[in-house]
């Protein structure tokens, strides 16, 4: 498989026109926002290697997960542009998979943040 050095640049060109329309929406600024705020809380309580590697990966997931929200919405807005119970139930149900995801992430992070804010203390 050859790799052709203009359609991988075109590729991360997309990739980032994607990351700055999701940004660009509400929930998922938002949670760039906690996301940043969870980094710089992990620099002053000096959190070990693993729990790196967690928030990484737990931050990595949330925002991916709210980006495929983003797709999903934006599709269904296109397929039925009217009011649809159907279509609502779908969007619910993928706005509970990015709740239950954020539930997830503050759980690990109190696991990892509130023993040593109580060492702080």
């Amino acid at each position: 498989m050859k790799i052709y050095l203009r359609r991988l640049i075109w590729s991360i060109f997309n990739a980032f026109e994607g990351i700055k329309y999701g940004i660009s929406q509400q929930n998922f600024f938002l949670m760039t926002l906690l996301a940043i705020g969870s980094i710089g809380f992990g620099f002053w309580l000096k959190i070990s290697y693993f729990e790196w590697l967690l928030l990484i990966v737990i931050i990595g997931f949330i925002l991916s997960l709210e980006m495929l929200n983003t797709v999903m919405e934006t599709t269904l807005d296109f397929i039925e542009p009217n009011r649809s119970p159907k279509i609502k139930e779908i969007k619910d149900i993928i706005a509970g998979s990015v709740f239950i995801a954020c539930l997830t992430a503050l759980v690990f992070g109190a696991i990892i943040f509130l023993p040593k804010i109580f060492a702080l203390i």
